[in-house]
């Protein structure tokens, strides 16, 4: 069968299982087998789904994900309505953004009412992903990241809130939040720097915490670098030291572009102050 043939077949599945709704919701229908019907009706939803997915009718598919979605719901089936709610948002994220994270949220309110906060973070995760790549609202991808560390650290998966937290971390920074920026490449320095598989990662928080500093406040910088290598002996002969105590950053290391960005912003700083002198 084609792709026309398949959306054909899913949307005359979609009407039958409107109508099995409708009747088990009528006298008749309570009495014979109504939540029976609606069970019924939830399996047709999803295979109608699933045909809308292979005709590529993203908005159909996610639609028809909705409505088992809150079938499952009604029936008390937690779990699978969740999931039906995660196989929405991921239809919509073809093509409605905006329609995938309502969905998504969904989910994650489930999830959390049910204790499962790793998998509700890892939903949080996705939101932002949408925010970043899609609607661009990096205030939205912050707040969820968040959210997303908060959950992980409350189950003790540190590595994972620390990924989100660096992520907040870079855009704080970029959005010219310094203390905020500071604050979480400090924290996550910290945690990272006894741990013998992620202390070599250290450095380079402690770096890009320094660089925040040398914005703000260039003696503020010199006494937090100074701070950095007390907690972390390794951090003194790192590159990222050196970079710091020397003007030559590109004879030293290649820079990326967050890194770039902070120390233009830097020389704009240090720019600043000399006209103020004048």
């Amino acid at each position: 069968m084609d792709n026309s043939g398949k959306e054909k077949e899913a949307i005359q599945l979609m009407a039958d299982a409107d109508k099995k709704v409708k009747t088990s919701g009528s006298f008749l229908g309570g009495m014979f087998g109504g939540p029976h019907k609606v069970e019924e009706a939830c399996e047709m939803y999803c295979r109608a789904a699933n045909m809308f997915k292979m005709a590529k009718n993203w908005n159909a598919a996610g639609n028809a994900f909705c409505q088992a979605a809150r079938i499952h719901m009604q029936l008390q089936n937690k779990h699978d309505s969740a999931t039906s709610f995660i196989d929405a948002g991921n239809a919509f994220k073809k093509s409605d953004p905006n329609e995938a994270i309502k969905c998504l949220n969904a989910a994650v309110d489930i999830y959390t009412d049910m204790g499962r906060f790793t998998i509700a973070a890892k939903h949080h995760i996705t939101i932002a992903e949408i925010y970043e790549s899609e609607l661009v609202d990096i205030e939205k991808a912050i707040a969820h990241y968040e959210q997303a560390a908060d959950y992980y650290k409350g189950e003790e998966s540190n590595s994972s809130a620390n990924k989100c937290l660096l992520k907040v971390g870079a855009y704080a920074a970029q959005l010219e939040q310094y203390a905020k920026a500071i604050e979480i490449y400090e924290q996550v320095g910290s945690s990272t720097m006894d741990n013998p598989l992620l202390k070599y990662s250290a450095k380079e928080y402690f770096f890009k915490a320094s660089l925040c500093h040398f914005i703000v406040d260039e003696l503020n910088a010199k006494l937090a670098v100074e701070k950095y290598e007390e907690m972390f002996p390794a951090f003194s002969d790192s590159r990222e030291c050196k970079l710091l105590k020397i003007k030559e950053f590109d004879s030293i290391s290649r820079l990326d572009q967050w890194q770039t960005t902070m120390l233009l912003r830097i020389k704009k700083t240090i720019q600043g102050d000399e006209g103020d002198l004048k």
